[in-house]
Parts: C-alpha cells; sequence; structure tokens
C-alpha cells in the first residue's frame, strides 16, 4: 500500500504542477484522489502498472488498459521533481513494449481534462 500512496502523491504533484503552470484547472482534485485512482487501476486486472525509481525511491508511475484490442496507456505521471529527465518517455516506452504480450491492434494515449 505504501507505494500506492506513493504513486497517488505523485500523480496529484504531476497533474498540479502542469495545470498550475499553464493556468488550466487541476485534473485531480486531491492527493487523496491521485491515491484512489492508483488503488482503484491496481485492484482491476485488466490494468498493469509499472513504476520508475531511482536510488530505490518510486519517482513516477505509468499503467496501461489491456482490457480490449486496443490498449489504452495513462496515467503516465513523474515527480515534478524528476521531470523533464526522459523518466515519462521510458515509462511509455516499457509499457508498449507489454502491449505485443497482450495481442493489442492498437495502442492509444490521450490526455483529458478529467480524472
Amino acid at each position: 500500500m505504501a507505494d500506492t500512496e506513493k504513486c497517488g502523491d505523485i500523480l496529484y504533484r504531476a497533474f498540479q504542477t502542469i495545470a498550475d503552470h499553464h493556468n488550466f484547472p487541476r485534473d485531480c482534485p486531491s492527493v487523496e484522489a491521485g491515491i484512489g485512482l492508483i488503488s482503484s487501476l491496481l485492484s482491476n486486472r485488466g490494468f498493469y502498472g509499472i513504476v520508475a525509481e531511482r536510488d530505490g525511491q518510486i519517482i513516477g508511475s505509468s499503467f496501461v488498459d489491456q482490457r480490449s484490442s486496443i490498449v489504452g496507456i495513462g496515467p503516465v505521471s513523474v515527480d515534478p521533481a524528476t521531470q523533464d529527465q526522459g523518466v515519462g518517455r521510458a515509462l511509455t516506452q516499457a509499457v508498449v513494449a507489454l502491449c505485443p504480450s497482450c495481442k493489442a491492434r492498437r495502442i492509444m494515449s490521450s490526455s483529458s481534462d478529467t480524472m
């Protein structure tokens, strides 16, 4: 559960940082909402999640929705202190690499204005 809380906190702070920087409404309203989203993804057998670590600390996470032949990637979130260092790209590449094993015909990644 500690990983769920850490990933939820990172999700909240990552999306908060981007929204505040661009003066957009926040997608994730609270840390608790971020933890709830991560928890729901982890409890669904159709989703697969990975984390990025540096020096033993979680710095990001990414998920892939494998419930159909069109695979969805996301959310991808990276701790604001480690953004712009290729972590998000590495997370995305890692989950894309998993997609052939789930027999995906198409891979989709999208951004939304609500969580």
